[in-house]
């Protein structure tokens, strides 16, 4: 015979979390904002090139700690350094 018991019921009895549990993040910031660049230039290939992996990818906004809008600018002027060939499009 079943029992549908509600008071004995199992689901409820983990306790409730409560923030993050573990160290607390830093707040990663970024290399433009620190050393205070406003205008990311496509030729400047030693500053772009901070922000490609080792395999030749864009890095994320995530991993760089850039704003969208520096994000946005920094993909514009890598494609376009790879376009003219100042830039690898793959590592190997």
């Amino acid at each position: 015979m079943a029992r549908f018991d509600r008071d004995n019921d199992d689901r409820g009895s983990r306790p409730a979390r409560t923030g993050r549990s573990g160290g607390g993040r830093r707040r990663r910031t970024s290399r433009l904002t620190a050393e205070k660049i406003d205008y990311i230039d496509y030729k400047d290939v030693k500053l772009l090139q901070a922000f490609i992996a080792e395999n030749g990818k864009i890095m994320p906004r995530r991993l760089t700690g850039v704003t969208a809008w520096q994000q946005r600018k920094l993909t514009e002027a890598i494609k376009r350094a790879r376009n003219i060939a100042l830039l690898p499009y793959t590592k190997y």
